[in-house]
């Protein structure tokens, strides 16, 4: 009998080691990249959709969509904390897929029910009914569940994949890991050009009935294709998470704050992990130094040598890190401005569709596609820098040539500077050609402007994101201790969320004040009667000075790479644990 259960037991344990590996990779990326293209789809002619179908103001309907790619920005940092610390990958990651397939469903009901929003605006008097609560709620009810999606699936899928992959035995491990990386990250661009140029002409052409039906499609394709394999899958337990650590130290240093330091030449005062060489913390933020003092070593230390009770003891090796993540912060910070600018999705849709989008006689570029030359320069660019510029500079030089991070960042910023402004003067020529031709109460007509006026600012939006975004994360990836690896892949993301509610906020702030006395404000329903070229300049002022303040931080920070204090990092590399959170900084952040 006893043989029998063994004989049982290693069969278990032979299945379990099958499970996993390159076999589970199509199922992954597939349903990561039909996510990607029926979410990323709705999102570019949604600001038209608002207009027409909802009777809304460009304002308010682009308050609207600032908050939810905010939710969507925010909710993968929430996904990966829960997967991290309680659920585990596999379960938000089927969780947040059906979310999203409801989301899509419910946006496409919205289409298809004509009870789901408000009548048709009455021809005679040009009166037009605003929606109902209820069918306030059907909408914004799709864009939440589609939010939800977003952030469980996006964050989770990139470590999960890794976790079926990931074999410390193996010699070739890291070689399969970075082709991973490289082709998640391939399927993720390829998804996006097809949201915005496939899914987006269906919606041009056929309607939005058949557009969103269309990404409610894919969404169930999404949700077959992953679990369909569960039986593939590697799923493994949740761990603890660094944000649980950085909330310990907080709480613990605030416990302890009545206690006084240890003399600076006592030993054993401080708790540090096993196998650390740190004795002590540094003096930068002191204060959270106490959060690591050894009050009693009977009580606080247990027999294997850590804390007995993490929230009343911390190591001075989560201190370090929690100081780390604050001295990356003003830099952090830089970013956002550069991410308000690119957010800004809503305003070029209704530039494009008043103006000629003819390539031929016979075809146009949809209104909602003109973002593709976004990531199509972005990545033209990292391509070009990495295999031509590069080498070009080394071999010209002599020896390895490499831009710094920080100088990477800069010249992102300055040209998003350049991005605003060129986005100002081409609404400038566009709003005074309206304006000359006597259009000014008839914003639906196509002026006798080509739209591929909008490529150079969407060519220097893009350029700004490869250099800022791609330089921000790296920065972050090479200045936080390598134990904080799921912590700098979430900074850029959460970077996007902040960006998205300021943005909204300074939309309200300016058509509030340019709209005092019964004016027509800048961001006008009416795009001649509008100024959105003001509006552009003002961003523009705004990244003038963000780029002033970049200096400011770039000084104070000092050169990359001198950390006060060596942390000790796992030997083995980044561990299964860490990738947690990798892959929330997602395409741009877009829907």
């Amino acid at each position: 009998m006893e043989d029998k259960m063994e004989e049982s037991s290693d069969r278990r344990e032979m299945w379990r080691s099958k499970k996993g590996g390159l076999i589970t990779m199509p199922f992954i990326i597939g349903n990561e990249s039909l996510e990607k293209v029926a979410g990323y789809a709705v999102v570019p002619n949604m600001i038209l959709y608002l207009i027409k179908d909802y009777h809304m103001s460009v304002a308010k309907g682009t308050n609207i969509l600032f908050y939810w790619q905010a939710a969507t920005n925010f909710t993968p940092i929430l996904a990966a904390f829960v997967a991290d610390s309680y659920l585990g990958r596999f379960l938000i990651i089927g969780f947040a897929s059906i979310c999203s397939l409801l989301g899509m469903i419910l946006l496409w009901l919205t289409a298809m029910v004509p009870e789901s929003k408000p009548p048709t605006c009455d021809l005679l008097t040009q009166r037009c009914r605003s929606p109902t609560a209820a069918q306030m709620s059907l909408l914004i009810s799709s864009f939440v569940l589609i939010s939800i999606g977003a952030g469980g699936v996006r964050p989770c899928s990139l470590a999960f994949g890794a976790d079926q992959l990931d074999q410390r035995d193996n010699p070739k491990n890291d070689r399969v890991l970075e082709s991973f990386f490289g082709w998640y990250y391939a399927s993720a661009a390829i998804s996006v050009l097809i949201a915005l140029t496939g899914i987006v002409y269906i919606q041009d052409h056929l309607g939005y009935r058949v557009g969103f039906g269309v990404s409610a499609i894919l969404m169930l394709l999404s949700v077959l294709v992953f679990f369909i394999a569960s039986p593939l899958y590697l799923k493994l337990n949740p761990s603890k998470s660094l944000l649980t650590g950085f909330l310990q130290v907080m709480v613990v240093a605030y416990k302890n704050r009545n206690l006084t330091f240890p003399l600076p030449d006592s030993t054993g005062s401080y708790h540090h992990r096993r196998d650390s060489n740190i004795a002590a913390p540094t003096h930068k933020l002191r204060f959270l130094n106490k959060a690591c003092i050894i009050k009693n070593p009977g009580q606080d230390i247990a027999s294997d040598g850590s804390a007995s009770n993490p929230w009343s003891l911390c190591a001075v090796e989560q201190v370090e890190e929690l100081k780390a993540l604050i001295k990356v912060l003003p830099l952090w910070s830089t970013g956002i401005i550069m991410s308000i600018n690119l957010s800004q999705n809503s305003f070029p849709v209704l530039q494009a569709s008043s103006m000629d989008r003819h390539l031929t006689t016979k075809f146009q570029i949809p209104a909602g596609s003109y973002g593709m030359f976004n990531i199509i320069s972005l990545a033209l660019w990292v391509i070009l820098y990495d295999r031509a510029i590069l080498p070009m500079a080394s071999k010209l030089k002599g020896k390895p040539v490499r831009f710094s991070v920080k100088l990477r960042m800069g010249i992102g910023l300055f040209l998003t500077c350049l991005a605003m402004a060129v986005s100002a003067i081409v609404e400038n020529a566009r709003w005074r050609k309206a304006i000359r031709e006597g259009f000014l109460n008839n914003p639906h007509t196509v002026l006798n402007m080509s739209a591929l006026w909008l490529v150079p600012q969407f060519c220097l939006n893009g350029l700004a994101e490869a250099f800022t975004a791609i330089g921000q994360t790296e920065f972050f990836y090479s200045e936080l201790p390598k134990s904080m690896s799921s912590i700098a892949a979430a900074l850029f993301g959460l970077g996007l969320a902040v960006a998205n509610l300021l943005a909204s906020v300074v939309v309200s702030i300016i058509d509030d004040i340019t709209s005092r006395g019964g004016k027509e404000g800048w961001v006008s329903s009416n795009i001649n009667k509008g100024r959105i070229d003001n509006y552009y300049w003002v961003l523009t002022i705004l990244s003038v000075i963000n780029l002033l303040y970049y200096f400011v931080c770039a000084w104070a920070y000092g050169p990359c790479g001198d950390q006060p204090t060596k942390v000790t990092r796992a030997r083995n590399g980044l561990r299964k644990e860490e990738l947690a959170n990798l892959g929330t900084k997602g395409m741009k952040g877009k829907a």
